[in-house]
């Protein structure tokens, strides 16, 4: 068994026989005496905890928890009749808890706020909170220690929703894990708290949420608050969230963040999500679907005001690209292409929410990080953005962040300019003539309201740059088949050897900038102009 966190040290905690009625009602949950709770307390008990060694959280028998794999860890259900602010009880939005699993192995401590009051009582575990299927191998973990590893905050009680029946709107489960529904419905792209040197030359370091506090929320409209306890080898940290169902979901995110450790790189407002191919790099017969992805590009709005669109590669090796900013207005991965018939799935990739990071104050001098990471599937999350700040993290150094996430279809602030819709690639050179080695065509459309007026004769020039090779047959023209405002530029590159590429484009019409700029990260492909493309 791992060593055991004193756990005292996170709060006064009720011994575990102790049993209380909160004023938000127990319906058979179990919770402990009343303590002292504030987020200045939480502040200051995360700053305490950085100066002491770190202990890893406590987990259930690590042999067993091993053993609940996908198949068994989707049969284990929560009861709803135990839902923290359930059916009759104050609090709008319903709780429910997850059981340890396989890749949820710790356990995380629940904790309710007392109704007008700074309090908090600790929710016991029990196992009659889950239904465990006979012959589980769950069954053998027992009440102790406890097996709650994260919590689904549910559709509102008084709302047009059935919340037994629908989904949950937001997850927190796993390390510092979480996501939300956007206003198309679905789940896809995750948040986290923190990421420490992502795609770095040694592990990443996963520091875990090892707690949460929930307050009640008197109204649907409004935000419900919850607190959460962040430790790691490296960092502990505080953390006060403001959900907010709306259309879409609106998360406001406070955090002091306390290091232990010196980071190579530190990832703030991380977002992970999964990409394997598009219709701009699709090898050969390599799935029947059209597309598979969670999201197709990395949007920036930065302090210059400029807007940029990266669409996003599926790597030959783990690549790290860096945009150096001052005071970034936004970003975020957005899933841009919402045609069913580009997926022809059912678990509706086209409804996969976007997810837009405003920040809230001065972030100074830094970089968004964009980390992509080879996949030959779609179950692994191979994707992480995040804001990098210029200056060093030492140990004992405070950094204190505020931000929003928003959880949206497309960007919450959309430009004026018109937007890329789709990067293609293909053989470079003339149809019907021989199609030289190491020439790429490329088709970027672009599609907005500048596009709109234009002329079909008209010829928008696109404004190109690489970081190395030679440009030749470009072109501008209105796409066919009728779309209003679609447009694409058409231009083929020659380059020699396999090294990635840096490009950008836009297209202007004499003075007027019409279109956000395009940048892209052209990898080579393996046997240029020699048959079918193997490249991943």
């Amino acid at each position: 068994m791992p060593e055991q966190r004193d756990l005292s040290k996170i709060a006064a905690a009720a011994p575990a026989t102790t049993t209380t009625k909160a004023d938000h009602g127990s319906h058979g949950l179990r919770f402990g005496a009343a303590q002292p709770f504030s987020y200045e307390w939480l502040k200051n008990h995360a700053q305490s905890l950085a100066a002491e060694p770190y202990q890893p959280p406590p987990q259930p028998d690590p042999a067993i928890v091993a053993n609940i794999d996908y198949d068994a860890y989707g049969k284990l259900k929560y009861k709803q009749e135990f839902a923290l602010y359930g059916d009759g009880q104050p609090g709008v939005f319903p709780i429910t808890f997850m059981f340890v699993g396989h890749y949820f192995p710790k356990t995380v401590r629940m904790f309710a706020l007392e109704k007008g009051a700074k309090q908090a009582r600790e929710i016991l575990y029990d196992a009659k909170y889950f239904d465990i299927p006979a012959g589980s191998v769950a069954r053998r973990l027992g009440d102790n220690p406890s097996c709650i590893a994260g919590f689904w905050v549910m559709e509102a009680k008084n709302g047009p929703l059935d919340w037994h029946r629908e989904e949950p709107w937001v997850t927190f489960l796993g390390a510092s894990y979480f996501r939300a529904k956007g206003e198309l419905g679905q789940v896809g792209i995750s948040a986290r708290g923190i990421t420490l040197t992502p795609g770095g030359s040694g592990p990443e370091e996963f520091p875990d949420f090892t707690a949460f506090w929930f307050a009640p929320g008197e109204s649907a409209s409004e935000p419900m608050e919850c607190y959460a306890l962040l430790d790691g080898p490296s960092v502990t940290g505080a953390y006060r969230f403001a959900l907010q169902r709306t259309k879409a979901v609106i998360t406001d995110v406070e955090a002091s963040l306390f290091f232990r450790n010196p980071v190579e790189r530190l990832g703030l407002a991380p977002l992970t999500s999964m990409y394997w191919y598009s219709e701009t790099v699709k090898p050969v017969g390599i799935d029947w679907r059209p597309e598979v992805h969670d999201s197709d590009g990395l949007a920036i709005w930065n302090g210059n005001g400029e807007r940029l669109w990266r669409p996003l590669n599926n790597p030959p090796r783990i690549i790290i690209s860096s945009f150096s900013d001052q005071n970034p207005r936004g970003f975020g991965l957005m899933q841009r292409d919402r045609s069913f018939d580009h997926y022809l799935d059912g678990v509706m990739y086209e409804k996969r929410p976007s997810v837009w990071i405003e920040p809230v104050g001065n972030w100074g001098s830094g970089a968004v990080h964009l980390v992509e990471i080879p996949t030959d599937d779609e179950i692994n999350d191979n994707i992480i953005a995040y804001w990098c700040p210029t200056k060093p993290i030492q140990a004992k150094d405070q950094l204190d962040l505020r931000y929003r996430l928003h959880w949206v279809a497309n960007e919450p602030y959309p430009s004026s300019l018109a937007r890329c819709v789709a990067t293609r690639l293909g053989r470079g050179g003339r149809t019907g003539q021989p199609h030289p080695a190491g020439v790429r065509k490329f088709i970027v459309e672009f599609l907005g309201e500048p596009l709109m007026g234009l002329r079909e004769d008209a010829k928008p020039e696109a404004i190109l740059w690489a970081s190395r090779g030679t440009f030749s047959y470009s072109n501008t023209e209105k796409v066919p088949g009728g779309v209003p405002g679609l447009w694409r530029a058409e231009f083929d590159l020659a380059v020699d050897g396999n090294d990635p590429v840096e490009m950008r484009l836009f297209l202007k019409m004499g003075d007027q900038v019409l279109t956000e700029t395009w940048l892209y990260q052209y990898h080579p492909f393996p046997r240029e102009g020699h048959g079918a493309e193997t490249h991943v």
